[in-house]
């Protein structure tokens, strides 16, 4: 499984950006999937997750109402759009998924892309 994220950059705060995750190796529409961040010194959290089939979603409490998770099985692809960004949303983000098919669980994956920088500036 490979998994490709992109669409990071500088943004002011209040800005938005949507981050891009294309899976490749497998069948995609079989396997569920989240978005975590990891701020300068500090540990990786959970920010998103979209169940296989698209229809249910989960989110961190610091991100509701601000960030939307979604995806296109067509494109193999899952997104993070991110509005209202605030300074402390600054960290690289990464896209994860399962290694077993309909998964649920929205805290431990297996397989990590390699992570895009989003900063937001004051």
């Amino acid at each position: 499984v490979q998994l490709q994220a992109f669409g990071g950059g500088l943004v002011q705060a209040g800005g938005s950006l949507r981050l891009s995750c294309v899976a490749s190796g497998r069948p995609f529409s079989s396997y569920s999937m989240g978005w975590f961040r990891q701020a300068p010194g500090k540990g990786r959290e959970f920010v998103a997750f979209v169940r296989w089939d698209g229809i249910f979603t989960y989110y961190a409490d610091s991100v509701k109402g601000r960030f939307t998770i979604s995806r296109d099985n067509a494109k193999n692809t899952v997104y993070l759009r991110m509005d209202s960004l605030k300074p402390e949303d600054t960290a690289v983000y990464y896209c994860a998924t399962h290694r077993n098919p309909y998964g649920n669980n929205f805290y431990k994956f297996d397989y990590w892309g390699q992570g895009t920088l989003v900063t937001v500036s004051s």
